[in-house]
C-alpha cells in the first residue's frame, strides 16, 4: 500500500472478522464466523474484499437475509471500497468447522 497512513491489511482483516462476528443465523445463537461459515476472506491492495461463505444447509430459508447482512456490514467498514460475497457449498459445512467457543456455547464439546 502506498499510503503510509493506511491501515495494514491484517488490521483490515481483523476488522472484517469482528464485523462478521455480529452476523447471526437467527436459528442458531452463534455468529457465522465462529460457526465456520466463512471459508475465505481476501482483501486486495485496493481494499476490495472477496469472501467465500456457506450456510448450514443449502435450503436455508433466510439465506438472502444473512447474505445481505454480511455484504452491508462489510461495506460499512470505512476503509473497504467494495465487498463481493460468494455463496459456496463445497466443501459442505459440518459441525467440525465450528470454533471451540461455538461448540462450547452450543454444548457440543
Amino acid at each position: 500500500m502506498d499510503n503510509n497512513n493506511a491501515m495494514p491489511l491484517m488490521a483490515i482483516e481483523s476488522k472484517i472478522i469482528e464485523v462478521l462476528r455480529t452476523v447471526y443465523d437467527p436459528e442458531i445463537p452463534v455468529n457465522i464466523y465462529d460457526l465456520g461459515l466463512i471459508y475465505r476472506i481476501d482483501v486486495d491492495d485496493d481494499l476490495n474484499v472477496d469472501i467465500d461463505m456457506t450456510l448450514t444447509a443449502p435450503n436455508c430459508p433466510i439465506a438472502d437475509e444473512i447474505f445481505i447482512d454480511v455484504k452491508t456490514k462489510i461495506e460499512g467498514i470505512r476503509e473497504i471500497k467494495s465487498a463481493k460475497i460468494n455463496l459456496v457449498f463445497e466443501p459442505a459445512w459440518n459441525m467440525d468447522m465450528m470454533s471451540e467457543e461455538a461448540k462450547a456455547q452450543l454444548d457440543l464439546d
